[in-house]
């Protein structure tokens, strides 16, 4: 396939783009790299600097292109509560273009990454696509304006609709800025240097954490995937983790326990958290490979900003 990857040169984008040329694609990337890293990119990659609003720039990136993954997105929850306007803009406005511009060039598939944020507080576990959304910060709503856009658009103009719920992906090459980072790439890299770790809440919150090459596994099925039009996926481990069982397990794989002081008077987000893979199991045969403790021996093995800050070995306490 030709394919088009907004947001291509981000932490998701990357990873998916360097799978594809792997496989034989051809891959073209779009990034305004206000998060990104090009050079991360295989050379296979044709890489084009510019923003996801930008519809002529579009129209010559979608020509011959037969599926677009659509990454291009800013995705700081807490940033998003600051900035509405920002976030509402890029992240619907953008998806509003890519669509626009698919419909003109003729684009056949599109593939949206959409974010498990949308379920907010839910009175059950796991949670399940039937479940009716329940956004709690602009973010989360912004996702889900995309998801409508794009299945309203793609009905209009015959074409092809997936969107992937994705829950708490991690890896190698997670962007760690100095705030709102992460948690995964975060609390390993303090961690490794020696420092404390701040928990809001009691630490017994829990995520769904899914490795970023499983992630890319579901990301391509959905481009090739027949029967999927319209569906909302859910991407995941399918594994409830707490925050305190994510740090024994940074603690195991780093080799050293780091002192962890708890903040009660903030909150730790949605409660609970864990996907509900059946859909992606049945709709694209996606059954995610990497448990925490391998996903996280595989980021301290191959991200090399995290090897940098080891501090001297000081055991387990």
């Amino acid at each position: 396939m030709r394919v088009l990857i907004t947001g291509g040169a981000g932490f998701l984008g990357t990873a998916l783009a360097n799978r594809l040329v792997e496989l034989g694609h051809h891959v073209r990337v779009l990034d305004d790299l206000s998060a990104g890293d090009p050079a991360r990119l295989s050379p296979r990659v044709l890489f084009t600097r510019g923003d996801v609003r930008d519809v002529p720039k579009l129209w010559s990136l979608l020509q011959s292109v037969q599926c677009v993954f659509h990454l291009a997105a800013r995705v700081s929850v807490p940033e998003s509560v600051l900035y509405a306007r920002d976030y509402n803009d890029v992240n619907v406005g953008g998806t509003v273009a890519v669509m626009e511009a698919m419909r003109d060039v003729g684009v056949a598939r599109v593939v949206l990454a959409s974010s498990a944020t949308v379920y907010g507080v839910q009175a059950s576990l796991p949670l399940h696509e039937a479940m009716r959304p329940n956004p709690q910060v602009p973010y989360a709503v912004a996702k889900l304006a995309a998801e409508h856009y794009v299945f309203t658009l793609g009905a209009l103009h015959h074409i092809e609709t997936v969107a992937l719920r994705i829950f708490n992906a991690y890896g190698p090459g997670q962007r760690i800025p100095p705030v709102h980072a992460p948690v995964v790439p975060q609390l390993l890299k303090q961690t490794l240097a020696g420092g404390s770790l701040v928990v809001f809440g009691n630490g017994q919150q829990t995520r769904d954490f899914v490795y970023v090459d499983d992630v890319v596994s579901a990301l391509v099925a959905a481009s090739q995937a027949p029967d999927v039009n319209r569906q909302i996926i859910n991407v995941g481990s399918g594994q409830e983790t707490t925050i305190n069982e994510l740090i024994q397990a940074i603690a195991a794989a780093a080799g050293r326990a780091p002192e962890v002081l708890y903040n009660d008077h903030e909150t730790g987000g949605v409660v609970h958290m864990v996907a509900d893979l059946h859909k992606a199991q049945h709709l694209l045969g996606y059954a995610p490979s990497v448990t925490l403790p391998q996903g996280l021996a595989q980021l301290l093995e191959k991200d090399p900003r995290v090897q940098l800050s080891h501090a001297p070995h000081r055991g387990l306490s």
